[in-house]
């Protein structure tokens, strides 16, 4: 069913939603972006529908609403532990499409990847329902048709801005709001059919070859381990865990979580001061291989999702997509 609202009916729209849920948007954050004096679109609770950035792509993903950067599990002392209040609300996230099926990459590391779910992931991810924002046009650095990630049926509604009205294609009309708050029309979400850029996907690497490919090194040479395209990357999962104890009472603190990455220094460092990847075309070569061969092999999908925002914020203007692309170039050659 489709819906058609005006500004009005769409903020009273959200204002019923947020009675039971928390509804985050890519919005424009003044002053936050690179450089001295820049913006950057990036999540956070909206007001009204005015907040929402529909014409960039946002700079970080939305898994931090559920998967945040730096989590307390539980706060401990002498005499035992105790979890962090959890709010009893529902998250609404606006996202695109390509976005949604990075969370299913998420659920599959932090859900399927092992005998039991992991805990602090889906007590959020069960609050989280989406609304797919739709894309008419793709952004400079977006791949996603050649990842198959450019549309999605996973959705509560879709919503898209057109000659002064939202557009919206309802699939769960949330408590009846949906509805109740806009007038019947026919809706067909917008998804992108072409990208600026095409991805050439390696099928069938030979890991041998892979592991002695040149191009290591020179990746390796330019990168400076920032760790900005992992931070980025809406289906990137790693973290490290960290015990902090108060100053004021060292038998008191709390135990969080922190999001890491196979491009940070100390990653793979192990006890005895060994470590599993040394320099930086190492971590580049196992982040390729792990989105485009491991993660593939174990769960039938590819982990990327072509979203492009690795390329964006590579301070060295390495493009990952590029390095997929030698790879599935020298791999047609070698068959040639």
């Amino acid at each position: 069913m489709g819906y058609k609202y005006t500004t009005e009916a769409f903020n009273r729209l959200l204002d019923s939603l947020k009675k039971k849920y928390r509804v985050y948007a890519p919005i424009l954050l003044k002053d936050k972006g690179k450089f001295s004096d820049t913006d950057l679109v990036g999540y956070d609770e909206i007001s009204t529908i005015d907040d929402v950035v529909f014409t960039d792509k946002s700079y970080f993903s939305p898994k931090e609403i559920f998967h945040p950067m730096t989590q307390t599990l539980f706060y401990f002392n002498e005499n035992g532990y105790t979890e962090p209040a959890v709010d009893e609300r529902g998250i609404l996230v606006f996202l695109r499409a390509c976005d949604i099926h990075a969370v299913d990459r998420l659920d599959k590391i932090m859900l399927e990847n092992g005998p039991t779910p992991d805990y602090y992931y889906e007590r959020m991810r069960n609050k989280v329902k989406f609304i797919v924002m739709d894309c008419q046009d793709s952004f400079d650095s977006c791949f996603c048709v050649s990842m198959g990630t450019n549309k999605t049926e996973n959705y509560a509604a879709s919503v898209r801005y057109e000659e002064g009205y939202y557009l919206s294609h309802v699939l769960e009309d949330i408590d009846g709001l949906f509805s109740l708050n806009g007038e019947p029309v026919e809706v067909t979400p917008q998804f992108v059919e072409a990208n600026k850029k095409t991805v050439t996907i390696p099928q069938s690497l030979n890991l041998a070859s892979v592991a002695e490919n040149s191009i290591w090194e020179e990746y390796g040479s330019r990168c400076i381990a920032c760790g900005r395209c992992n931070v980025v990357c809406p289906s990137c999962s790693c973290f490290t865990m960290q015990d902090i104890f108060y100053e004021d009472n060292p038998k008191c603190g709390e135990r969080r979580r922190v999001w890491a990455s196979c491009h940070i220094d100390g990653f793979t460092d192990m006890a005895g001061g060994n470590s599993l990847r040394r320099n930086n075309g190492e971590r580049m070569r196992f982040k390729t291989l792990h989105k485009f061969y491991d993660f593939k092999k174990r769960f039938g999908v590819h982990m990327c999702v072509g979203c492009g925002r690795c390329d964006t914020a590579c301070p060295e203007y390495i493009s990952f997509s590029q390095c997929v692309n030698r790879l599935g170039e020298e791999e047609v050659a070698n068959r040639g």
